[in-house]
């Protein structure tokens, strides 16, 4: 479009792929929300200072903010949405209802939260089970279910720091909650010129935490019948409030269909290439035509289904220890692409995936004529994927999309409740012993590469049989369960163990630092190993394997006290909720984390005394980090 584009970017956020695929790049000191991406003079001097004339706002931070919006208009900038006064109208979902009741849309119970004393009354009124929700912004962000009484109040005061840290604001609701509802949403257009016109469903209902991780279009519990009711409320909600942009009607739809309206994100959704990938439009193309006052193309007024397309959001999180967003640098990301399948990501190979933000590393989406073919064709692209760095949810995902009641259409919101998030999210190999060897092996013949001398001659080499060679691994998905691995060349070929027991028939037809050929169980299987320090990389067609070489003689007293509560993740304290001496029951909350703007409770791990307390609320952590200990008492 003949556009020049200028990028802002945080002090974490220095290097990454956005920064270098704009024109030109503006810096806003510092590293929280707050602080840059919510900042909004900073942003608007950015725009200043290039000469910018419109501000895209992309679908997070400022996205739906009415005081930015009115901010960018008071600064002679465009900005690429719906006006102040249709943000305003929708930015709080309290508002939001009210509106769409009186439009005769159907909409679930709800009350506003104005003082924590409310709450009990609240429920009492509602019934349980409720949604504890924030009324500013999304993305699971500042949301509790509530299903006992006595839980209220805590999922409340939660909710609100969550929200307050998320998105400046932090009013909450409560809301009836459908158990297991399915989440669709219809993408909506409007232009200046009176058009108002929908693109469609995309159903949403794979959620982890009330955030999606999988999300398609069409949805196949739609048909035509009600994809028209759900398209006609749409655009009559759009209608009334006189909307132009991209924009997001979404609803809960319960098992006999009936539908509830949700609320109206005025922004683009991350899903959005969904529905680009079954219409053929480029949605952000058609935002930019709106924002500078052009009508609706006819290809968007007129715009068919074509195939099938799903989305998948990949995580840096640790999902068999409960979802935790992970930290740390991406070795190497690569994500095969064939034909229909695209990645749309924020990071690269070398990147450094930060506490700061939100844990996404990309969206993978793939289309195909029909949904079976393209879950087949998503699931094999990310299977094949070289993710070396962080933990992800990529074997959550593969399964998610083999699994029987996802291919039949039976989704629903409480599908990862159903069926055990973290038993889907564990390791695909279901044997990391031959990752074990092979990642031996692979050190071995770089060592053998390095060798000043005889550097043909393999490694533990003798005239007369010997000893097995060994090398002992952590596995890191594994719970750190260790594979000691013994291995020897001899006339017969290779042999090895793995925790002493034999793993049978080897034949190594060839070893380098990066591959290694080998047949077992009566397989050939090329496995591709990746070291990075301690750290081994393993991908083979039965899956990946993150292996850390333990040291030969470690050095004593690394082991921590029992009771110790340690950080899972690097983050922010922001609750103590106990002092040293105080008696604590199995499983109450001690200390809150808040990493990637999500929180997460450290809670006892049994009845006991708080005998230390290391950290206090502001206090930066690292991963593995002490935070307290507590002695387990009678």
């Amino acid at each position: 479009m003949d556009i020049a584009t200028v990028a802002v970017h945080s002090d974490p956020d220095h290097d990454a792929p956005h920064v270098h695929e704009a024109d030109e790049s503006v810096h806003l000191a510092g590293s929280t929300p707050r602080d840059t991406y919510l900042n909004i003079p900073a942003i608007i001097r950015a725009a200043q200072i290039t000469g910018a004339d419109a501000i895209h706002p992309g679908y997070g931070f400022l996205s739906e903010n009415a005081e930015f919006a009115r901010a960018c208009a008071a600064a002679g900038l465009v900005f690429v949405g719906p006006t102040p006064e249709v943000i305003e109208s929708m930015g709080s979902k309290l508002a939001a209802k009210a509106l769409m009741e009186r439009s005769g849309v159907p909409i679930l119970p709800g009350e506003t939260i104005d003082s924590i004393d409310d709450v009990p009354a609240a429920v009492e009124r509602l019934g349980l089970p409720v949604l504890v929700k924030a009324a500013f912004g999304g993305g699971g962000r500042g949301m509790r279910v509530v299903r006992n009484r006595d839980d209220a109040i805590d999922a409340v005061a939660a909710a609100q720091r969550e929200a307050s840290s998320a998105f400046g604001n932090g009013t909450v609701f409560l809301e009836r909650y459908l158990e297991t509802p399915r989440h669709i949403e219809v993408q909506i257009f409007g232009d200046t010129h009176g058009n108002v016109i929908h693109l469609f469903e995309r159903e949403c209902s794979i959620q982890r935490r009330y955030q999606k991780i999988v999300e398609e279009a069409p949805s196949p519990a739609v048909d035509e019948s009600l994809r028209q009711q759900l398209g006609d409320v749409a655009v009559r909600a759009a209608q009334a409030l006189g909307y132009v942009g991209a924009g997001t009607v979404e609803f809960v739809m319960d098992t006999d269909r009936s539908f509830y309206f949700l609320e109206v994100n005025t922004r683009l959704q991350v899903e959005h290439p969904v529905t680009e990938m079954i219409t053929g439009l480029d949605l952000v193309e058609l935002q930019l035509r709106i924002a500078r006052g052009e009508a609706l193309p006819e290809s968007a007024t007129n715009a068919q289904i074509h195939g099938h397309a799903i989305e998948v959001r990949l995580y840096a999180e640790d999902v068999p220890a409960g979802y935790l967003p992970v930290s740390g640098d991406l070795v190497r990301f690569e994500i095969p692409t064939s034909d229909g399948v695209r990645v749309d990501s924020g990071y690269e190979g070398g990147s450094h995936v930060s506490t700061f933000y939100d844990a996404m590393l990309a969206k993978v989406i793939s289309w195909a004529p029909d949904r079976k073919a393209s879950a087949e064709k998503l699931a094999r692209s990310l299977a094949a994927a070289r993710l070396h760095g962080p933990t992800t949810n990529r074997d959550l995902l593969v399964r998610v999309l083999r699994h029987p009641e996802f291919l039949a259409g039976d989704t629903d919101t409480a599908f990862l409740t159903r069926n055990d998030g973290a038993e889907l999210g564990k390791p695909l190999v279901a044997d990391h012993s031959i990752h074990a060897l092979a990642a031996a092996l692979a050190a071995q013949a770089s060592r053998r590469l390095n060798a000043r001398v005889q550097s043909s001659v393999s490694s533990g080499f003798r005239n007369v049989p010997t000893g097995f060679q060994q090398a002992t691994f952590r596995v890191q998905t594994l719970g750190d369960e260790s594979i000691d691995v013994r291995y020897r060349t001899g006339a017969g070929g290779l042999e090895a163990q793995a925790n002493g027991v034999d793993l049978g028939p080897l034949t190594l037809w060839s070893a380098s630092p990066r591959k290694v050929d080998l047949t077992y169980a009566d397989v050939r299987r090329v496995i591709d190993v990746d070291i990075h320090g301690d750290r081994h990389f393993v991908d083979s067609s039965d899956g990946f394997s993150v292996l850390h070489l333990e040291e030969r003689f470690p050095l004593p007293g690394n082991s921590s006290a029992p009771g110790s509560l340690l950080a899972g993740m690097p983050g922010t304290v922001v609750a103590v909720s106990v002092a040293v001496g105080d008696i604590v029951e199995h499983g109450h909350p001690l200390i809150v984390l808040e990493a990637m703007k999500m929180e997460h409770a450290i809670r006892a791990p049994h009845r006991g005394v708080v005998a230390e307390l290391h950290v206090g609320v502001g206090d930066q952590v690292a991963s593995g980090a002490l935070l307290a200990v507590v002695e387990e008492v009678e």
